[in-house]
Protein backbone atom coordinates (compact mmCIF):
# COMPACT_ATOMS: atom_id res chain seq x y z
CA UNK A 1 0.00 0.00 0.00
CA UNK A 2 0.90 3.86 -0.65
CA UNK A 3 1.56 6.19 2.04
CA UNK A 4 -1.98 7.24 2.31
CA UNK A 5 -3.60 10.54 4.44
CA UNK A 6 -7.24 9.10 5.79
CA UNK A 7 -9.03 11.78 8.48
CA UNK A 8 -11.52 10.24 10.67
CA UNK A 9 -14.40 12.39 11.69
CA UNK A 10 -16.55 11.47 14.69
CA UNK A 11 -19.22 13.80 15.52
CA UNK A 12 -20.86 12.60 19.11
CA UNK A 13 -21.96 13.96 22.06
CA UNK A 14 -21.35 10.94 24.28
CA UNK A 15 -18.60 8.63 23.92
CA UNK A 16 -20.06 4.62 23.17
CA UNK A 17 -19.82 1.80 21.08
CA UNK A 18 -18.94 3.64 17.95
CA UNK A 19 -16.23 5.98 19.17
CA UNK A 20 -14.47 3.18 20.91
CA UNK A 21 -14.36 1.13 17.55
CA UNK A 22 -12.52 3.82 15.92
CA UNK A 23 -10.65 4.84 18.21
CA UNK A 24 -9.10 1.03 18.52
CA UNK A 25 -8.97 1.22 15.00
CA UNK A 26 -6.49 4.28 15.25
CA UNK A 27 -4.24 2.62 17.45
CA UNK A 28 -3.49 -0.52 14.95
CA UNK A 29 -3.41 1.10 11.26
CA UNK A 30 -0.71 0.09 9.04
CA UNK A 31 1.84 2.46 9.04
CA UNK A 32 1.30 3.30 5.79
CA UNK A 33 -1.66 4.90 7.11
CA UNK A 34 -0.91 8.56 8.20
CA UNK A 35 -4.58 9.06 10.17
CA UNK A 36 -5.99 12.84 11.53
CA UNK A 37 -8.87 12.92 13.77
CA UNK A 38 -11.52 15.46 13.37
CA UNK A 39 -13.44 15.02 16.49
CA UNK A 40 -16.51 16.84 18.46
CA UNK A 41 -15.62 18.64 21.78
CA UNK A 42 -18.06 16.56 23.99
CA UNK A 43 -15.76 13.79 23.55
CA UNK A 44 -12.44 14.72 22.47
CA UNK A 45 -11.13 14.35 26.34
CA UNK A 46 -11.29 10.31 25.41
CA UNK A 47 -8.47 10.69 22.75
CA UNK A 48 -5.66 12.29 24.48
CA UNK A 49 -3.41 14.47 23.18
CA UNK A 50 -2.78 12.35 20.03
CA UNK A 51 -0.91 13.64 16.79
CA UNK A 52 -3.25 15.10 14.42
CA UNK A 53 -6.13 15.57 16.78
CA UNK A 54 -8.73 18.73 15.40
CA UNK A 55 -11.63 19.36 17.93
CA UNK A 56 -14.29 21.08 16.24
CA UNK A 57 -18.23 21.76 17.22
CA UNK A 58 -20.58 19.41 17.08
CA UNK A 59 -23.63 19.35 14.28
CA UNK A 60 -25.10 16.49 14.92
CA UNK A 61 -28.96 16.92 13.80
CA UNK A 62 -27.41 19.78 11.56
CA UNK A 63 -27.64 20.31 7.71
CA UNK A 64 -24.19 21.86 7.96
CA UNK A 65 -20.73 21.69 9.21
CA UNK A 66 -18.96 24.85 8.60
CA UNK A 67 -16.35 23.61 11.44
CA UNK A 68 -15.81 20.28 10.31
CA UNK A 69 -15.77 21.61 6.83
CA UNK A 70 -12.84 24.23 7.32
CA UNK A 71 -11.06 21.84 9.11
CA UNK A 72 -11.03 19.22 6.76
CA UNK A 73 -10.51 21.95 3.82
CA UNK A 74 -7.16 22.74 6.31
CA UNK A 75 -6.03 19.03 6.08
CA UNK A 76 -6.44 17.94 2.71
CA UNK A 77 -6.89 14.23 2.97
CA UNK A 78 -6.86 11.52 0.69
CA UNK A 79 -10.18 10.36 1.74
CA UNK A 80 -12.31 11.32 5.42
CA UNK A 81 -13.88 8.30 7.15
CA UNK A 82 -17.13 9.43 8.75
CA UNK A 83 -18.23 7.68 12.15
CA UNK A 84 -21.97 6.86 11.80
CA UNK A 85 -23.99 5.78 15.13
CA UNK A 86 -27.07 6.14 12.59
CA UNK A 87 -28.05 6.59 9.78
CA UNK A 88 -29.55 10.57 10.37
CA UNK A 89 -27.69 12.26 12.97
CA UNK A 90 -24.23 12.84 11.17
CA UNK A 91 -25.68 14.22 8.01
CA UNK A 92 -23.76 17.42 8.35
CA UNK A 93 -20.66 15.66 9.05
CA UNK A 94 -21.00 13.56 5.71
CA UNK A 95 -21.90 16.36 3.93
CA UNK A 96 -18.56 18.80 4.77
CA UNK A 97 -16.94 15.71 3.95
CA UNK A 98 -17.77 14.62 0.62
CA UNK A 99 -17.45 18.39 -0.43
CA UNK A 100 -13.33 18.18 0.72
CA UNK A 101 -12.54 14.42 -0.41
CA UNK A 102 -13.74 11.16 -0.94
CA UNK A 103 -15.38 9.87 1.82
CA UNK A 104 -16.15 6.63 3.35
CA UNK A 105 -18.64 6.01 6.29
CA UNK A 106 -19.31 3.31 8.57
CA UNK A 107 -22.83 2.71 9.78
CA UNK A 108 -23.32 0.96 13.09
CA UNK A 109 -27.00 0.96 13.53
CA UNK A 110 -29.95 0.81 11.50
CA UNK A 111 -32.24 3.45 12.96
CA UNK A 112 -34.71 5.20 10.34
CA UNK A 113 -33.51 5.83 6.60
CA UNK A 114 -34.46 8.50 5.11
CA UNK A 115 -35.06 9.81 1.60
CA UNK A 116 -33.57 12.82 2.37
CA UNK A 117 -30.58 11.57 2.80
CA UNK A 118 -30.33 10.07 -0.83
CA UNK A 119 -28.05 12.80 -1.89
CA UNK A 120 -25.32 12.22 0.96
CA UNK A 121 -25.02 8.83 0.85
CA UNK A 122 -25.02 8.37 -3.08
CA UNK A 123 -22.06 10.19 -2.83
CA UNK A 124 -19.94 8.15 -0.90
CA UNK A 125 -17.31 6.45 -2.16
CA UNK A 126 -17.92 3.78 0.14
CA UNK A 127 -19.27 2.56 2.88
CA UNK A 128 -18.69 -0.40 5.74
CA UNK A 129 -21.40 -2.30 7.08
CA UNK A 130 -19.89 -4.39 10.29
CA UNK A 131 -23.20 -6.05 10.45
CA UNK A 132 -25.43 -7.64 8.13
CA UNK A 133 -28.47 -5.92 8.61
CA UNK A 134 -26.62 -2.12 7.80
CA UNK A 135 -26.27 -4.10 4.29
CA UNK A 136 -29.98 -3.35 3.77
CA UNK A 137 -29.89 -0.04 5.55
CA UNK A 138 -27.04 1.26 3.75
CA UNK A 139 -28.80 0.23 -0.07
CA UNK A 140 -31.94 1.93 1.32
CA UNK A 141 -29.73 5.13 1.64
CA UNK A 142 -28.90 5.11 -1.87
CA UNK A 143 -25.80 3.68 -1.34
CA UNK A 144 -24.81 1.76 -4.46
CA UNK A 145 -24.46 -2.55 -3.47
CA UNK A 146 -20.29 -2.36 -5.23
CA UNK A 147 -19.65 0.16 -2.58
CA UNK A 148 -20.94 -1.27 0.62
CA UNK A 149 -17.78 -3.40 2.25
CA UNK A 150 -18.69 -6.07 5.06
CA UNK A 151 -15.73 -5.83 7.62
CA UNK A 152 -15.95 -7.31 10.62
CA UNK A 153 -15.15 -5.17 13.64
CA UNK A 154 -12.12 -6.29 15.70
CA UNK A 155 -11.24 -6.43 19.61
CA UNK A 156 -7.92 -6.21 21.34
CA UNK A 157 -6.91 -10.04 22.27
CA UNK A 158 -5.41 -9.96 25.79
CA UNK A 159 -2.64 -12.21 26.49
CA UNK A 160 -3.63 -13.05 29.58
CA UNK A 161 -7.82 -14.43 29.38
CA UNK A 162 -9.58 -14.19 32.82
CA UNK A 163 -9.44 -17.30 34.57
CA UNK A 164 -12.77 -19.44 34.72
CA UNK A 165 -13.36 -19.54 38.55
CA UNK A 166 -15.85 -21.74 40.66
CA UNK A 167 -16.63 -19.24 43.14
CA UNK A 168 -20.56 -18.69 44.63
CA UNK A 169 -22.46 -17.01 43.91
CA UNK A 170 -21.45 -16.66 40.11
CA UNK A 171 -21.12 -13.09 38.84
CA UNK A 172 -22.91 -12.23 35.50
CA UNK A 173 -22.04 -8.98 33.84
CA UNK A 174 -23.71 -6.91 31.00
CA UNK A 175 -22.05 -3.51 29.38
CA UNK A 176 -24.56 -2.06 26.60
CA UNK A 177 -26.56 0.90 26.82
CA UNK A 178 -29.42 0.83 28.93
CA UNK A 179 -32.49 0.87 26.33
CA UNK A 180 -35.41 -1.58 25.46
CA UNK A 181 -33.63 -2.88 22.07
CA UNK A 182 -30.32 -3.85 24.42
CA UNK A 183 -32.63 -6.43 26.63
CA UNK A 184 -31.34 -5.73 29.71
CA UNK A 185 -35.35 -5.73 31.43
CA UNK A 186 -35.08 -9.35 30.06
CA UNK A 187 -31.59 -9.89 32.17
CA UNK A 188 -33.07 -8.29 35.02
CA UNK A 189 -36.53 -10.44 35.06
CA UNK A 190 -34.31 -13.50 34.57
CA UNK A 191 -32.14 -13.07 37.62
CA UNK A 192 -35.23 -13.11 39.53
CA UNK A 193 -36.45 -16.34 38.16
CA UNK A 194 -32.64 -17.57 39.19
CA UNK A 195 -33.04 -16.15 42.67
CA UNK A 196 -36.74 -18.29 43.08
CA UNK A 197 -34.80 -21.33 41.81
CA UNK A 198 -32.58 -20.77 44.54
CA UNK A 199 -29.33 -20.37 42.06
CA UNK A 200 -26.45 -18.00 43.85
CA UNK A 201 -26.09 -15.06 41.53
CA UNK A 202 -25.10 -11.78 41.18
CA UNK A 203 -25.44 -9.73 38.14
CA UNK A 204 -23.23 -6.46 37.32
CA UNK A 205 -24.54 -4.08 34.57
CA UNK A 206 -22.56 -1.09 33.19
CA UNK A 207 -23.84 1.40 30.96
CA UNK A 208 -26.39 4.62 30.90
CA UNK A 209 -29.35 5.43 29.07
CA UNK A 210 -33.30 6.17 29.28
CA UNK A 211 -34.43 2.99 30.72
CA UNK A 212 -31.75 3.25 33.47
CA UNK A 213 -34.25 4.42 36.59
CA UNK A 214 -37.10 1.96 35.17
CA UNK A 215 -34.70 -0.65 35.31
CA UNK A 216 -33.08 0.05 38.72
CA UNK A 217 -36.61 0.25 39.74
CA UNK A 218 -37.58 -3.59 38.26
CA UNK A 219 -34.54 -4.68 39.95
CA UNK A 220 -35.16 -3.66 43.54
CA UNK A 221 -34.79 -6.64 46.22
CA UNK A 222 -32.24 -8.64 43.38
CA UNK A 223 -28.58 -9.04 43.79
CA UNK A 224 -28.37 -6.65 40.62
CA UNK A 225 -26.23 -3.47 40.87
CA UNK A 226 -25.60 -0.83 37.87
CA UNK A 227 -22.33 0.75 38.14
CA UNK A 228 -23.01 3.01 35.53
CA UNK A 229 -21.22 4.06 32.46
CA UNK A 230 -17.42 2.92 31.78
CA UNK A 231 -14.85 4.31 29.05
CA UNK A 232 -12.91 1.47 29.91
CA UNK A 233 -14.82 -1.98 30.16
CA UNK A 234 -12.29 -4.57 30.82
CA UNK A 235 -11.76 -3.84 34.77
CA UNK A 236 -15.87 -4.67 34.90
CA UNK A 237 -15.17 -7.84 32.51
CA UNK A 238 -12.08 -9.24 34.93
CA UNK A 239 -14.88 -9.27 37.96
CA UNK A 240 -17.56 -11.38 36.15
CA UNK A 241 -17.79 -15.49 35.78
CA UNK A 242 -20.08 -15.46 32.75
CA UNK A 243 -21.04 -12.41 30.10
CA UNK A 244 -24.80 -11.94 28.80
CA UNK A 245 -25.44 -9.95 26.14
CA UNK A 246 -29.52 -10.34 25.93
CA UNK A 247 -30.23 -8.03 22.99
CA UNK A 248 -33.82 -8.18 21.39
CA UNK A 249 -32.36 -6.89 17.90
CA UNK A 250 -28.93 -6.63 15.93
CA UNK A 251 -27.22 -4.27 17.89
CA UNK A 252 -22.96 -3.57 17.60
CA UNK A 253 -21.14 -6.56 19.45
CA UNK A 254 -17.85 -4.86 20.51
CA UNK A 255 -18.59 -5.43 23.94
CA UNK A 256 -19.09 -9.15 23.37
CA UNK A 257 -16.68 -9.67 21.30
CA UNK A 258 -14.39 -7.98 23.54
CA UNK A 259 -15.87 -10.58 26.72
CA UNK A 260 -15.32 -13.41 24.38
CA UNK A 261 -11.46 -12.21 23.60
CA UNK A 262 -10.94 -12.25 27.60
CA UNK A 263 -11.95 -15.67 27.79
CA UNK A 264 -15.58 -15.24 29.13
CA UNK A 265 -18.22 -17.86 28.63
CA UNK A 266 -20.69 -15.49 26.81
CA UNK A 267 -24.85 -15.78 26.70
CA UNK A 268 -26.59 -13.94 24.17
CA UNK A 269 -29.50 -13.73 21.63
CA UNK A 270 -30.42 -15.19 18.60
CA UNK A 271 -30.21 -11.96 16.70
CA UNK A 272 -27.94 -10.89 13.40
CA UNK A 273 -25.40 -13.51 12.59
CA UNK A 274 -25.20 -14.80 16.15
CA UNK A 275 -26.69 -18.23 15.28
CA UNK A 276 -24.11 -18.72 12.08
CA UNK A 277 -20.96 -16.88 13.72
CA UNK A 278 -21.03 -18.31 17.61
CA UNK A 279 -22.48 -21.76 17.47
CA UNK A 280 -20.63 -23.81 19.95
CA UNK A 281 -18.29 -20.71 20.90
CA UNK A 282 -21.51 -19.18 22.82
CA UNK A 283 -24.54 -19.97 24.86
CA UNK A 284 -27.74 -18.23 22.18
CA UNK A 285 -31.04 -18.47 22.92
CA UNK A 286 -33.82 -16.89 21.27
CA UNK A 287 -34.45 -13.25 21.47
CA UNK A 288 -36.92 -11.54 23.76
CA UNK A 289 -37.55 -14.61 25.76
CA UNK A 290 -36.95 -14.46 29.28
CA UNK A 291 -37.41 -17.68 30.45
CA UNK A 292 -35.29 -19.16 27.58
CA UNK A 293 -32.82 -16.50 29.22
CA UNK A 294 -32.89 -17.18 32.75
CA UNK A 295 -32.56 -21.42 31.70
CA UNK A 296 -29.20 -20.27 29.57
CA UNK A 297 -27.81 -18.71 32.32
CA UNK A 298 -28.69 -21.28 34.89
CA UNK A 299 -27.08 -23.94 32.83
CA UNK A 300 -23.72 -21.97 32.94
CA UNK A 301 -24.35 -20.91 36.82
CA UNK A 302 -24.59 -24.47 37.46
CA UNK A 303 -22.34 -25.90 35.08
CA UNK A 304 -18.19 -24.86 35.87
CA UNK A 305 -17.54 -27.12 32.84
CA UNK A 306 -20.01 -25.82 30.64
CA UNK A 307 -18.33 -22.25 31.39
CA UNK A 308 -14.93 -23.55 30.41
CA UNK A 309 -15.60 -25.05 27.24
CA UNK A 310 -17.55 -22.26 25.95
CA UNK A 311 -14.13 -20.08 27.48
CA UNK A 312 -12.08 -21.47 25.87
CA UNK A 313 -14.31 -21.94 22.31
CA UNK A 314 -15.24 -17.95 22.63
CA UNK A 315 -11.47 -16.89 22.97
CA UNK A 316 -10.51 -19.19 20.39
CA UNK A 317 -12.78 -17.30 17.47
CA UNK A 318 -12.15 -14.44 18.99
CA UNK A 319 -8.24 -14.78 17.99
CA UNK A 320 -8.73 -16.31 14.57
CA UNK A 321 -11.58 -13.98 13.06
CA UNK A 322 -12.24 -10.71 15.69
CA UNK A 323 -8.33 -9.79 16.19
CA UNK A 324 -8.82 -5.81 16.08
CA UNK A 325 -5.78 -5.98 13.92
CA UNK A 326 -7.20 -7.89 10.97
CA UNK A 327 -9.91 -5.64 11.39
CA UNK A 328 -7.47 -1.90 10.91
CA UNK A 329 -5.63 -4.15 8.34
CA UNK A 330 -8.73 -4.54 6.05
CA UNK A 331 -10.24 -1.10 6.82
CA UNK A 332 -6.44 0.68 5.79
CA UNK A 333 -6.70 -1.32 2.52
CA UNK A 334 -10.30 -0.89 1.26
CA UNK A 335 -9.75 3.53 2.58
CA UNK A 336 -6.70 3.51 -0.10
CA UNK A 337 -8.63 1.36 -3.08
CA UNK A 338 -11.70 3.44 -2.67
CA UNK A 339 -9.57 6.78 -2.59
CA UNK A 340 -7.53 5.34 -5.80
CA UNK A 341 -11.03 4.82 -7.07
CA UNK A 342 -12.33 8.60 -6.90
CA UNK A 343 -9.25 10.07 -7.84
CA UNK A 344 -9.25 7.94 -11.31
CA UNK A 345 -13.24 8.26 -11.82
CA UNK A 346 -12.28 12.17 -11.00
CA UNK A 347 -9.96 12.30 -13.49
CA UNK A 348 -11.38 10.21 -16.18
CA UNK A 349 -14.73 12.96 -15.90
CA UNK A 350 -12.37 15.93 -16.32
CA UNK A 351 -10.79 14.26 -19.68
CA UNK A 352 -14.49 13.31 -20.69
CA UNK A 353 -15.94 16.65 -20.06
Amino acid sequence: MDSLHAAFVIDAVSFGAPEAHVARLLRFLPPEVRPSLVVSREVAGFFGQRPGLRVVPSARGRSWAPGTQAVLAELAPDVVHVDLPDPTSNAAALRAATSVAPTVATLHTAGQPSAELWDVYGRLAGAFAPLRSLVRTLAELGVPAQRVHRIRPGVEIPANPVPVRTQTPVVVGAVAPLSGEQGLDLLVQAAATLVRRGRAVRVLIAGDGPERAALIDRARGLPVRFVGPVADAIPLLRRVDVFCAPARQEVPPGALLTALAHGLPCLTTAVGDAVDILAGAAAVVPPDDADALASGLERLVTDAGLRVKLARAGRELAVRDFDVRRAAAEVAETLADLSAGARAEAGRRRRSG
